[in-house]
């Protein structure tokens, strides 16, 4: 009896992140040329899985794509199939349709389901996994904050244009004696912020993970100047919040699985500023989803073919359920079950932080 054709299909959901073009590149040329498996694609994530929208990959389909950041699978973060908007009676309602996901891969003869994302994401992954859908997961998030890998891919692209952007703000600053002020990403983790403010030369850091004081900062300030440096570098994470305070929210997406949305910590923080320090201009600029696109970084390019080239293998040994991870130098995997709900905090008595408190940053406390 001939061996069955094996399928496999892929999906990218949350958030764009450089690196998920990579990924799809890894695991389809991997799969074809090492396997033989046929590849496809669901548009749109768990969307394109509730709605059979599915797309062959090939080589030639993945073909030019590793630079480049975004999907071309497309992306959704709205729609978690266990608790999925639909409408009923005129009325939109909220249901679990996660069965008529788990069909559509019956129908199509789908063998295992590639899923590439964050928390959420993997997080219905490891749903779909315990209704006996054969997933493999690939961790991705600009954040940094899976516990479960070392290194998520995207993170490095963001750092690298944090980095970039601090350098650019700097001569400004220092050309007009200015306080400016950089907002990055990364929710409720400050590691986009600690990185690319120890690689940025900044001089405070504020991250969720260590509340601030602005008289600190003010004193840090005041401190540079007697030191006859009339400016000053601050880089904010948008999760960051004063002392017995709380984080400033940009607006509420009702929708989403994630409705609160962070943002506006920068403009709040120099309005506050300006009105402490009345010899300085404060201006702040927010980076936004600048830090998710453009071309993919090197090492997010090599992160991401590891993961790929992982997965596949993970689905030719069976081991499904898993996700893949970096740990170490080593690319290794981790149940599902472990890994969900599960975040990486930045330690505030870990090294990066002492590394950085001892060259004289200050992070307000």
């Amino acid at each position: 009896m001939a061996e069955k054709v094996k399928k496999i299909a892929l999906l990218t959901g949350g958030g764009d992140c450089p690196g998920l073009n990579a990924v799809i590149r890894a695991v389809t040329r991997t799969a074809i040329l090492q396997y033989g498996y046929e590849v496809y694609g669901y548009k749109f994530g768990y969307r394109g899985l509730y709605n059979n929208d599915l797309v062959p990959l090939t080589l030639e389909s993945v073909s030019g794509i590793l630079h480049r950041g975004g999907t071309i699978l497309y992306s959704s973060n709205k729609d978690n199939l266990f608790d999925y908007q639909v409408e009923e009676d005129g009325k939109i309602v909220k249901k679990d349709v996660s069965d008529v996901g788990v069909e559509n891969l019956k129908k199509e003869g789908i063998d295992t389901l590639v899923v590439i994302g964050g928390d959420g994401t993997l997080t219905s992954a490891r749903d779909f996994a315990r209704k006996g859908v054969n997933v493999i997961g690939v961790p991705k998030t600009i954040d940094n904050d899976l516990e479960a890998t070392d290194v998520t891919f995207g993170f490095n692209t963001a750092i690298e244009i944090a980095t970039e952007a601090l350098d650019r703000l700097h001569t400004t600053a220092e050309s007009h004696h200015r306080i400016m002020l950089l907002e990055v990403m990364g929710r409720n983790a400050g590691w986009i912020a600690l990185e690319s403010g120890i690689a940025g030369s900044a001089d405070v850091i504020l991250i969720p993970e260590i509340p601030y004081d602005i008289n600190k900062i003010v004193d840090k300030i005041r401190q540079r100047e007697a030191e006859g440096k009339p400016f000053s570098i601050i880089v904010v994470a948008e999760g960051a919040k004063p002392l017995n305070g709380e984080v400033v929210v940009s607006k509420v997406v009702a929708d989403s699985p994630d409705p609160i949305r962070l943002g506006g910590i920068a403009n709040k923080l120099a309005i506050d500023l300006e009105n402490l320090i009345k010899n300085h201009e404060v201006r702040s600029t927010v980076l936004g989803h600048i830090q998710r696109g453009g071309n993919t970084s090197t090492y997010d390019r090599i992160l991401s073919t590891r993961y790929g080239v992982a997965a596949v293998e993970l689905i030719n040994e069976g081991k499904f359920g898993n996700m893949v991870c970096l740990k170490g130098d080593a690319i290794s995997y981790e149940s599902l079950e472990n890994v969900i709900g599960k975040t990486k905090d930045v330690n505030p008595d870990g090294e990066l932080v002492t590394v950085a408190k001892k060259i004289g940053i200050s992070f307000g406390d």
